[in-house]
């Protein structure tokens, strides 16, 4: 997937890493709130991106650890960084939301089925919201998240907030 691909390369642009850091760092930057992105998918994402060609790994002993390899970009991976860069910007938006499957269909269910989905999604959207609120207040004033860590965190707490009034619009209409 060419989204985990870029993921995986831009976080070795910055710096090299082993494949446990990139997955620290993905889960610390709740990349996988926004990405469908694993622990087990970035291990094995790492592995393809070698054999591509497009990341190296050093082997690296630090102390008494076990030994890890460090994944560093290569020139061909510097260049399939930048073409993802373009290919995916000059793509169409998508939002895909689960949820939706559930919305198109709530007509099948009874009455209180209906509800019982709609609070369920209610509040499933007021834990994210909890959630995102809380994470920009922790990381709002820390100097190491870039400012584009921060604005897609602003872009998903926006994106909740139209989604409760979206289903309190539906709420409102059933």
């Amino acid at each position: 997937m060419a989204t985990i691909d870029l993921i995986v390369l831009g976080m070795l642009k910055k710096e090299p890493m082993g494949a446990y850091d990139i997955q620290k760092l993905v889960e610390y930057r709740n990349i996988s709130k926004w990405v469908k992105i694993s622990t087990p998918s970035i291990y094995k994402k790492a592995i393809q991106l070698e054999e591509k060609g497009f990341i190296k790994a050093d082997i690296v002993k630090e102390g008494k650890m076990p030994e890890k390899a460090v994944y560093s970009l290569t020139s061909a991976g510097e260049k399939e960084f930048e073409r993802l860069m373009f290919e995916i910007a000059a793509k169409p938006i998508h939002l895909f939301l689960d949820f939706n499957a559930v919305i198109v269909n709530l007509d099948s269910l009874s009455s209180d089925g209906q509800k019982s989905c709609i609070k369920s999604i209610e509040k499933n959207v007021a834990s994210l919201k909890s959630y995102l609120e809380q994470n920009l207040r922790e990381k709002e004033n820390v100097p190491e998240i870039p400012e584009t860590g921060m604005a897609v965190l602003h872009q998903q707490f926006v994106l909740v907030e139209a989604i409760e009034k979206w289903i309190a619009d539906i709420v409102n209409i059933g």
